[in-house]
Order: C-alpha cells, then structure tokens, then sequence
C-alpha cells in the first residue's frame, strides 16, 4: 500500500517544535513534500535533518506570518521548491508563554498580538497560498482551532480563547468560499496538550489535571494523539469533508 500522502506538497507553519514537528515528522513519512515555516532557523534546521535523516523530503522558511511579506514569502518559496501546493496546515500561533489569568487583566497590546499572529496571520497565509490551489482546482486547509473556546477554563485565557474561537468562523466561511474550487477546509480542535509550550505553562501538573478531569479518556493529550485527524483531512479519504472542526481532545467538547 503506498503512503496516503505520496508526492503531495505540504506547507506546515509553526512546525519547529510542538505539534507542527510532529505533524510534519508524520507527514514525511506518509510520502508527503514539506515546506515548513519558523520563527528560528535554529530549531528548524534540527526539524528538517531529523526528517531528512529518515529519507523525507523538506525544505524551511523563516516567516512571521502577521507580516503580508513573509506570508508570500512562503507562497513563492513552495512555488520555487516544488511548483505546487496541495495541503495547507495552519499550525502556527502565539501559546508559548501564555499564563493565564482573569479575563480583564489582559493587557490591550497582548490582545492585539495574539490575534495579529492567531486570527489575522492565518488569513494572510490563506491570502497568499489559496491562490495557488484555486489555480489547480484542489486543495486541503487544515487550521488548528482548540477546545479552549468551548470550555470552563476559556475566561482565563480570553484573548487566546477568542482567537482560536475565530478560527472556527474562518474554517466555515472559507469552506464556504472556496468550496467551487475543490478546495477542503476543516479544522482539528486539541486539548491541553503536553507541547513544549504547555508543559512551560505555570503550574502544568494542575493544568492537565483540570483538563484531564472533564475528559472521557483520562489522560494526559500527547501532540502524536493529533496527527492521524490531521492526516486524514490531507488525504484523499476526506475528500467529500468541508467546513467541520473535528474535537481531538478526549472526548471533552461533544456535539
């Protein structure tokens, strides 16, 4: 049987660490061609050897994706790789550093921040990337939302909460949009999930204990709990799938 994802294209932003890496570790070994996008070379260098050491093919970019610029920086670096894009992984957003507190003691520059990056950074790959598969008449646009929206804990981290809950609106309006074009566009809402960015999180083991208590699987998420979901909205199995956020958080938010 020949890998799912065989000589398709794969753009993975945020994918140096935490469940971009993982995400991309799993798409190389499906077949697929990746160009990955980071803010440090450094930890992307490390990412791409560990694929490249296992016989996946990849290439990296360093992008802010709330920067236009960097967004079509990616969009002509995939072009100039590989000369097509099939997949689109929307991973990359601010959570490294998050603390949560109260809901009005967020500062207005931490507001902005999260949502230039989370909210309007995703629209702006989408901008530059689209374009390409609407050329083609094919694609896939997985975005990574969250279950914080939909939970108890989402007043704690409001800004954060709210962004990922505009992701949802995203994943609806452009399946909407781009549906005439064989375009795919769905969503995966994680849980608390031990990345490196959460396991720094002050106070982690009451955390995922929070978390692991509203869950109907009691255990802690692991970032390789996300990628078959995300793989299979790549691939041609979920080709008839469109504008759904599918909750990979233990059985958590249940609809």
């Amino acid at each position: 049987m020949s890998p799912v994802l065989q000589d398709k294209v794969a753009i993975i932003t945020g994918a140096s660490r935490g469940l971009g890496k993982a995400f991309a570790m799993r798409f190389a070994e499906e077949g697929a061609k990746l160009l990955l996008t980071t803010t440090s070379l450094e930890r992307a260098e490390a990412t791409a050897k560990e694929i490249k050491d296992k016989g996946g093919e990849v290439t990296f970019v360093k992008a802010d994706i709330s920067v236009a610029g960097d967004t079509q920086k990616i969009a002509d670096a995939v072009m100039k790789q590989y000369g097509r894009v099939d997949i689109l992984v929307n991973n990359a957003a601010i959570w490294f550093g998050i603390r949560p507190k109260p809901w009005h003691l967020w500062t207005e520059e931490e507001w902005d921040r999260i949502f230039s990056v989370n909210v309007k950074g995703t629209w702006m790959v989408c901008k530059a990337v689209v374009p390409l598969m609407v050329e083609q008449k094919k694609g896939k646009i997985i975005n990574i939302a969250s279950n914080v929206a939909r939970v108890p804990g989402a007043p704690f981290f409001m800004p954060y909460s709210c962004g990922k809950g505009a992701l949802y609106t995203m994943t609806h309006a452009l399946a909407h949009a781009l549906g005439p074009s064989n375009i795919n566009v769905n969503a995966i809402g994680p849980g608390l999930t031990a990345t490196e960015a959460s396991l720094d999180m002050s106070g982690p083991d009451t955390s995922f204990k929070n978390a692991t208590s509203g869950q109907s699987i009691p255990r802690r998420e692991e970032p390789e709990d996300l990628v078959g979901a995300t793989l299979f909205l790549a691939s041609a199995d979920s080709d008839f799938i469109s504008g759904q956020v599918i909750y990979v958080d233990g059985g958590t938010v249940m609809l």
